[in-house]
């Protein structure tokens, strides 16, 4: 199994609350969140590959024994270029992970990934409907709408930004990635390529409600993050 990291971005939400450095740059009781993720990663035998763009030269100091892709237009695309630049791994001989690099999540919610069967499934939270980012509606685990906006009685909950994308599935996925770059789409998310399939066929999520995780977009998703691994700290 591979995966797929994103960090491209430049985070301007919360870019001047940590120093202008990228978002998944941020030190986690003393290290910075995508080496928890990429080491975790790499406990359960998944090779990383990982997108850079702004500030790449801060993260070639502390990747070690990942692949890097680096997207030079970060500055006027979205993560649907960064993740052409990676379109390769799709090759469909291992199944993908495919994360946003500034989201904390742990094992419990990559064995969820590991261990489900569908060729496409996305996680999202039903427990975060108020607060939440970017939503979800859904019915019978299928994803029906999204959007930043969706009606109250539309919304099923926020989506992770981890998502896994089977071996069977990737050459399907590939294609619909390279049709919307040509056409000059560069300011989609890469999950908007799986959202175009909605009307064709099925795009499967899981609820991972009860289980944590967290993006860092804004100075409160930070100090969530750092009060949840002081609760662990006192658990112990």
């Amino acid at each position: 199994m591979k995966a797929i990291l994103l960090a491209a971005g430049k985070g301007t939400r919360i870019s001047r609350k940590i120093s202008n450095i990228p978002k998944s740059l941020v030190d986690i009781k003393g290290k910075p969140l995508i080496l928890r993720t990429i080491e975790m990663l790499k406990h359960n035998n998944i090779d990383v590959s990982v997108v850079l763009g702004y500030k790449r030269e801060l993260f070639l100091e502390i990747l070690d024994e990942v692949k890097i892709y680096y997207n030079p237009f970060y500055s006027v695309t979205n993560s649907i270029a960064s993740l052409w630049f990676a379109k390769d791994e799709f090759s469909g001989k291992e199944d993908i992970i495919v994360a946003n690099a500034d989201v904390y999540w742990d094992e419990e919610i990559l064995k969820t990934l590991c261990n489900s069967k569908e060729d496409i499934l996305m996680l999202y939270d039903s427990s975060r409907k108020e607060e939440g980012d970017y939503l979800f509606y859904v019915e019978d685990n299928i994803l029906k709408d999204h959007g930043k906006e969706l009606l109250p009685e539309k919304i099923s909950g926020e989506y992770v930004g981890v998502s896994i994308i089977r071996k069977e599935f990737q050459e399907k996925f590939r294609e619909r990635l390279e049709l919307l770059v040509s056409q000059e789409k560069y300011n989609l998310w890469w999950e908007n390529v799986l959202y175009s399939f909605i009307n064709e066929r099925n795009v499967y999520v899981k609820d991972i409600k009860g289980l944590f995780w967290g993006e860092v977009d804004y100075i409160e998703d930070y100090h969530r993050i750092i009060d949840h691994f002081n609760e662990l700290e006192v658990e112990k």
